[in-house]
């Protein structure tokens, strides 16, 4: 009797395969990229070394990415819907890209983090502090994610306030005046060509960060479908 246990046991497996924990696994991509926009606070208040600190966090998150993709490509059944989980996977990957090009694009541009950044940055974080507590909730209690699913939508139409105000203040033509006083350029044409360079490259980084907001509200409505479905 106990010699058929274990054979018993590899056909009940195999009609009955294990169900992969992807709670687990997407909850492990979100405390990443909660943790990395906490970081990118940081950095737009001046704490430069927090630009590796999130180039380490968005290697860990390929590699969790990649090992959900292959459990996933892998399972035979799944706790909610595979195209939801594929879906889950690559929008949370995709914030914590943008965490680290954001990163990328300053030092490329070679400019210094000002208030409207630091401002985006924060809302950015509290959107994927929502995130993060939303997907927590999927395996205990799905219906109340729904609430974090809405203050992950919320964070997108904030960004995108703050992106408003930034592009405002920016465009506003007593500030360059004054900048350009202060330049070292001594022609004015270049004092011209140093001020506009300025406000493209921040227009750039503005526009970098809103998009950013859109990518975690894609992330929330992927959230919302899922407590939809399994709630």
């Amino acid at each position: 009797m106990s010699g058929s246990s274990p054979m018993a046991a590899k056909i009940l497996a195999n009609v009955y395969p294990r169900v992969p924990d992807f709670y687990t696994l997407i909850n492990e991509q979100c405390s990443l990229v909660s943790e990395a926009m906490e970081a990118l606070v940081e950095f737009m208040g001046g704490d430069q070394s927090k630009g590796a600190v999130i180039a380490d966090l968005e290697k860990k998150g390929t590699e969790v990415k990649n090992r959900s993709m292959y459990v996933l490509n892998k399972s035979f059944a799944t706790p909610m819907d595979r195209e939801d989980i594929y879906r889950a996977i690559t929008a949370i990957d995709t914030v914590l890209h943008y965490a680290n090009t954001t990163i990328q694009e300053i030092g490329f541009f070679k400019l210094t983090p000002d208030q409207h950044m630091m401002d985006m940055a924060r809302i950015l974080s509290e959107g994927t502090d929502a995130l993060k507590l939303g997907f927590a909730k999927l395996g205990t209690n799905p219906a109340i994610a729904e609430d974090d699913a809405l203050a992950v939508r919320k964070s997108e139409r904030n960004v995108e306030k703050a992106y408003r105000k930034a592009l405002s203040t920016l465009f506003q033509p007593e500030m360059h005046l004054e900048k350009m006083k202060l330049s070292k350029e001594t022609s004015v044409e270049g004092r011209v060509m140093a001020s506009v360079t300025e406000i493209f490259k921040r227009r750039e980084l503005y526009r970098h960060l809103s998009n950013a907001g859109d990518q975690i509200a894609k992330a929330g409505s992927v959230l919302h479908d899922i407590v939809v479905q399994v709630s």
